[in-house]
């Protein structure tokens, strides 16, 4: 469809598949797929849930969010169901707002989703972007215990560089008069890429500093899967071999907010991480929005 190849693909990003979603298969269905295989591993019944927070900037519908459908769905009625929008870095921030529900008392049981089908606002005539994106979905489970899991989250956005990073179709400017609606993402590859390793390398440090740690103390990095040279540029800012990272940008692509979510469960099934292992995530998308998650597992 258009001028690239296999290897042009693989050079530039590291990607060599992707999944796109079926036709008539929604962000909601890819959700429920990922929350029920991280309750089941938790062992905890739809019932339980206090809360429910779906990071996507792909929902279903404009309302009712795709948590609220996802609730229904999992028999979950009646607990506190929501989605956040902050493009790639979604799951980082959902997983930041559901520890503070728990951190304040509010929550005792939360599910966080990271769940995207980005094929549906691609333009596939546009070779910078069309190679990079997939669906899926990933979900974590969390409860309040007497030992903390996640340690500590950092959170940052920049609105200043929006148009480096868009999609232009919103409601409130308007659907635009052309094929597919006008839905499609905006992108100037070179200074995202630029913005997104000095990002990464600012927050990773913060998060270091912030709760005392050496880079060495850090037994694995799961990264936002969207660029394998972006990957390798942090893992050289933590002289972290790149065994020790966790990386599925070669098979899923970039799946936006189901990127870190979709890595570590990977990594964690696979027997990759073990109990009582430190593991940083860290995530930059549009907006700009970047944050950081350090969590003992």
């Amino acid at each position: 469809m258009v001028a690239t190849s296999d290897e042009w693909i693989r050079e530039r990003t590291g990607i060599r598949e992707r999944r796109i979603a079926a036709e008539g298969e929604t962000t909601c269905d890819l959700a429920e797929q990922a929350a029920r295989a991280a309750l089941e591993a938790a062992g905890v019944a739809p019932s339980e849930l206090d809360l429910i927070v779906v990071g996507t900037t792909t929902p279903d519908l404009i309302f009712p969010s795709t948590a609220c459908l996802l609730q229904h769905r999992l028999g979950a009625n009646g607990c506190a169901a929501f989605d956040l929008n902050a493009a790639c870095t979604g799951f980082i921030y959902a997983l930041a707002s559901a520890d503070a529900f728990i951190r304040a008392g509010a929550v005792r049981r939360a599910l966080v989703v990271g769940a995207e089908t980005l094929s549906r606002m691609i333009d596939w005539s546009d070779r910078a972007t069309c190679v990079l994106f997939g669906d899926g979905a990933g979900a974590v489970v969390l409860a309040a215990d007497s030992k903390p899991g996640v340690l500590a989250t950092h959170l940052h956005a920049d609105g200043g560089y929006k148009e480096l990073l868009y999609n232009p179709v919103g409601v409130s400017v308007g659907f635009r008069d052309e094929p597919n609606h006008g839905v499609k993402v905006m992108m100037t590859g070179n200074e995202v890429f630029k913005v997104a390793v000095r990002t990464l390398d600012a927050v990773v440090e913060e998060t270091l500093t912030a709760n005392g740690l050496s880079k060495s103390d850090i037994d694995w990095l799961i990264p936002h899967q969207a660029n394998l040279r972006i990957i390798a540029a942090t893992a050289r800012r933590l002289e972290m071999p790149m065994e020790r990272v966790v990386v599925t940008v070669d098979r899923h692509g970039n799946t936006s907010a189901a990127s870190v979510p979709l890595a570590l469960d990977e990594a964690v099934r696979s027997g990759r991480i073990r109990s009582g292992e430190l593991l940083l995530l860290e995530a930059f998308g549009g907006g700009f929005t970047w944050g950081s998650a350090l969590i003992r597992y």
